[in-house]
């Protein structure tokens, strides 16, 4: 993707001041105790669906993102992610006073991964102590839930309020107040609606108040109406010192993206939340957690890559979920990134991990192309091409998304390529023949129809692909492109081995194209990028992941051989995280475990932002959460020092070695049977 950066220099000296042992890391916990507004980034609690961003300031979330709600507005002409209804803001007055990020004194954040929740807990002078968590409930994708709870230290009043405010982006804001009283509860829903920029969708959030006291005793719940944007609902209560009172949250949050009728929908999911009470929404959200996470990475004796790994992982469990067709941007649902568009950055990134670990999650990124093939025939017809081209940004309807100025969207078209293969490491994984007929096999098809009529015919060994943006983004309109070519040899190769599984027949063009494709060298033996590559910096990947995963280049020596050189061409500044993730895959398949755990670290740890080391896209970068990055560094962990492979008898493992740091290295739950695999 064509990309702007930030070229801020970052001392790993000064990222993080480490004020505790690395003992004392908590693998799971990821805690803030000194919060800085002025360089804080925001973590998500996400379950897949709904996204929700934390903030420095007390009782506030910066962002709330959906998956799958776009309209075409802002940058680029294109498709657009689009900011929710904001349904946890807050306000809360103790003895009449508003808290707010000068007042709140001692705050503490922390999100732990465990259990998928996120904390924040302040003093308020001497008059209270305040702690609330909130969770995107994975059970229930659209719902969200906020616990409070107010320790009082002297007797006080106070008045919280749940505000309710429209997105700036969006119009024809409706607000609306109800109760529903029956015998044995009495609901009060703030509800508001709005159209997105366009008009195209119809966005609705509701929420409610939980509380503890039993029916008849609860307080008195009172709306206000302040403008058309905003209007809260609110109630008070008196506390004596050293009582505390907890109260919860429930809202929901959908769009005309997801079902036909977003406003009733949201009033309806947060009375079921409502009825469902506190206590079982958490937990069937913990049940929900307690099964994704038997598919862990456990790391003995490196604590803080033990709890960054976990980080990973649990931002690629939060950004997926089973049973839809919705695939993640680069930056999943931490914001706004990336336009919410679709790239590379799932199918050869972010995938494979999901793949192996929970391979229900992967099937909603293939099933996200699947839905969206006839669209990329229409892509490649316009072209001039035959079969499908899937396009370069895509976003819901997948056409072609990139804005006109980048050159990736007409010319970066290993895309295709890079769809196909996940299709075929999928039915490789699950072993899935009916799938692989019903929706691998269209997709396979197709897209080796595009490569054989994308090259140019130009003799034995010469059937060239010219004119294309590479892997390596810096390299624009160049010919033969080691990674273009050779992920379309390995669709052809691909489409050709599924039909012989399914017994029908296959072109046999297909394979005489992929024999003629050609892979170039330098003339110190190196593979070359491109036709007219000499030796200039590269902005990401592309020679070396012909050795992983395309399987091109095997020769153990071949492979040293190409990283040896392209891992000096890689500058320090202003590169995506996920080049060094392979940089260390392969060292530690090659036996070199110091440059493995050099490439490791190197990968993400100069792109940490506090305070809860998100990983940002490069150094320095001030754009987390990068989930390409994490994807990358996690085939690392996986692929690189467990040794997991996968192959056309389903996942095995290879022989490779551990950072001299770490004990040993453990992977549960991997592929369709839960298999582990240990590395001592």
């Amino acid at each position: 993707m064509i990309k702007i950066y930030c070229f801020l220099l970052m001392f790993s000296a000064i990222l993080f001041p480490v004020a505790v042992s690395a003992q004392s890391v908590d693998p799971w916990v990821v805690k803030a105790d000194k919060i800085d507004p002025a360089n804080y980034y925001g973590v998500t609690v996400a379950n897949g669906m709904i996204g929700v961003v934390s903030s420095p300031e007390p009782f506030k979330v910066k962002d709330v993102v959906l998956a799958g709600a776009y309209d075409q507005y802002g940058r680029g002409r294109v498709s657009n992610f689009l900011r929710s209804f904001n349904l946890l803001n807050m306000n809360l007055d103790i003895n009449g006073r508003r808290i707010d990020g000068r007042s709140a004194t001692n705050m503490r954040q922390e999100l732990d991964m465990r259990e998928a929740k996120f904390t924040t807990s302040f003093d308020y002078g001497d008059e209270a102590t305040v702690s609330y968590t909130y969770y995107a409930l994975r059970h229930l994708p659209f719902t969200v839930l906020m616990n409070i709870t107010i320790t009082a230290k002297k007797d006080v009043n106070l008045s919280a309020s749940s505000v309710m405010e429209a997105p700036d982006a969006l119009r024809d804001v409706q607000n609306y107040y109800n109760e529903i009283d029956r015998p044995h509860v009495v609901l009060s829903l703030l509800t508001s609606s709005a159209k997105s920029p366009t008009g195209k969708l119809l966005m609705a959030a509701s929420n409610t108040f939980l509380f503890q006291e039993p029916h008849g005793q609860e307080p008195r719940v009172i709306h206000e109406m302040w403008d058309n944007n905003m209007h809260l609902m609110k109630f008070g209560k008196q506390l004596k010192a050293g009582e505390s009172y907890t109260f919860s949250v429930a809202g929901s949050s959908i769009t005309s993206a997801h079902h036909d009728d977003p406003l009733n929908e949201a009033e309806r999911l947060t009375i079921y939340a409502r009825l469902e009470g506190r206590d079982r929404l958490l937990q069937f959200h913990q049940k929900a957690w307690d099964a994704i996470w038997q598919s862990d990475i456990k790391i003995e004796g490196d604590p803080q890559s033990q709890q960054d790994v976990h980080s990973m992982l649990y931002h690629l469990y939060s950004f997926v979920r089973e049973n839809t067709a919705l695939s993640p941007s680069p930056m999943g649902l931490s914001g706004l990134g990336y336009n919410g568009h679709v790239f590379w950055d799932t199918e050869i990134w972010m995938y494979p991990a999901l793949l192996v670990m929970h391979p229900e999650m992967a099937k909603s990124l293939v099933e996200y192309r699947f839905q969206r093939l006839e669209a990329a025939k229409r892509n490649a017809f316009s072209k001039g091409f035959k079969g499908a081209m899937y396009p370069w940004e895509s976003a819901d309807t997948g056409v072609e998304e990139t804005p006109v100025w980048a050159l990736s969207g007409p010319f970066e078209h290993h895309i295709t390529a890079d769809v196909a293969i996940a299709a075929w490491n999928y039915y490789l994984v699950t072993q899935d023949k009916q799938w692989l007929r019903e929706k691998g096999w269209p997709m396979l098809k197709e897209t080796a129809d595009f490569w054989a009529s994308r090259v140019e015919r130009n003799g034995p060994g010469r059937y060239d692909i010219k004119n294309v943006v590479a892997a390596d983004e810096w390299a624009e309109n160049v010919d033969n492109n080691a990674f273009t070519n050779a992920a379309a040899k390995a669709n052809l190769q691909y489409a050709t081995q599924a039909a012989k599984i399914l017994g029908v027949p296959a072109d046999k063009d297909w394979m005489q194209v992929a024999d003629n494709i050609p892979i170039l060298k330098l003339e110190n033996g190196v593979t070359k990028e491109h036709a007219t590559y000499k030796g200039e910096g590269i902005k990401q990947a592309d020679v070396n992941l012909l050795a992983y995963p395309l399987k091109e280049v095997t020769a153990p020596e071949q492979i040293r051989k190409d990283l040896e050189y392209y891992e000096t061409r890689v500058p320090d500044e202003g590169t995506p995280a996920m080049t060094q993730g392979v940089f260390a895959l392969l060292y530690a398949r090659l036996g070199n475990a110091d440059k493995a755990y050099h490439w490791f670290k190197e990968a993400y740890e100069p792109n940490l932002n506090p305070p809860f080391r998100v990983i940002a896209e490069t150094k320095g970068g001030t754009n987390p959460y990068f989930a390409t990055g994490a994807g990358g560094v996690l085939q690392a962990v996986i692929m690189g020092f467990g040794g997991v492979e996968i192959t056309p008898n389903g996942i095995k493992q290879v022989k490779s070695v551990l950072p001299k740091s770490w004990k040993s290295l453990t992977i549960t739950g991997v592929g369709p049977d839960k298999k582990t695999f240990t590395v001592k």
